[in-house]
């Protein structure tokens, strides 16, 4: 993984340089598929969709959500009350590992920016509440619910400034227990991370985060080194965590690249099975040039297995 020295970031107005860059019947129609959320997750009685909760003798089996049962191993119901909006919780990995370059040749940082912008623009044109939980191995930074511009043009310039080179270690289990111990009623999690996560040993906690809320993951491309040097604007590369040395003579070898390509696939193969076994849809993201396309995508993915 590597990153380039020397970008500069434009921290002001990330929601008007959103509606700015994006087609308006693309973003209604993001719009539209966020709105199907709440058809799915708020659903029967006549009322909204509040939280699963374990059976007990007495509750109305007709309220028992069988595929979160088949998956916890015990009875689960899901409880209603009256409630207008969805709260959407965005679960960022901050580490190091974040500030590398994309395959799309621009920080991943920058695109875990632009998807969280993405995602608080919608929600916040269909009058939702969006929350930030950040973390890494050293740092934990959370923002509660908010929907307003202000507010919400707040976090996401201080989401900006989290991504570094010198950043701690990555570690998404800590954001995402956080998540688990503030949010109890049901909320649309959708977790910002990169492609080699997350990783078998955080199934456990995707299994718990799952059986209580709605969850998206959105999973940033690595570069690869062998194209490094095609990244263009004058950046120089280098590995987030040790040094990146790769021959001239290396890099031209076709059959090395044909097995670090290899390599990629399973990697990527292996995180689509750990998802799709715990009833997880995850899309991986360049950049921010094909982030509306892939994310509206995963979103009409996910309601179909809601």
């Amino acid at each position: 993984m590597s990153t380039p020295q020397g970008r500069d970031i434009n921290n002001t107005a990330r929601l008007a340089q959103i509606r700015a860059h994006i087609d308006l019947p693309v973003l209604k129609r993001a719009a539209g598929l966020l709105e199907g959320y709440h058809r799915s997750i708020f659903k029967g009685h006549g009322q909204d969709f509040d939280d699963l909760s374990l059976y007990s003798p007495g509750d109305d089996v007709s309220d028992i959500d069988w595929k979160s049962s088949a998956r916890a191993g015990i009875p689960i119901i899901r409880r209603f009350q009256q409630q207008s909006n969805l709260s959407v919780v965005l679960v960022t990995d901050i580490g190091r590992n974040m500030a590398a370059v994309s395959s799309g040749g621009v920080p991943k940082g920058d695109t875990a920016v632009f998807l969280a912008s993405l995602v608080a623009y919608v929600a916040r044109d269909r009058g939702d509440r969006v929350a930030l939980v950040a973390g890494d191995s050293e740092r934990l930074i959370h923002r509660p619910p908010r929907a307003s511009t202000q507010d919400l043009e707040v976090m996401l310039a201080q989401l900006t400034t989290l991504f570094s080179v010198d950043a701690p270690a990555g570690d998404i289990s800590i954001p995402i227990k956080r998540t688990l111990s503030l949010f109890h009623r049901r909320c649309l999690v959708i977790l910002i991370t990169d492609e080699t996560r997350p990783a078998p040993e955080h199934e456990e906690l995707l299994r718990h985060l799952k059986v209580r809320h709605e969850v998206l993951v959105l999973q940033v491309s690595d570069a690869s080194p062998f194209v490094g040097a095609r990244l263009g604007d004058g950046h120089t590369v280098r590995d987030v965590d040790r040094s990146l040395n790769l021959p001239p003579f290396l890099s031209k070898r076709l059959n090395i690249q044909s097995e670090a390509a290899d390599y990629v696939r399973q990697r990527r193969a292996q995180s689509v099975e750990l998802l799709q076994r715990n009833g997880i849809v995850n899309v991986v993201i360049d950049s921010s040039q094909d982030a509306i396309v892939r994310f509206t995508a995963a979103v009409r993915r996910q309601k179909h297995l809601s």
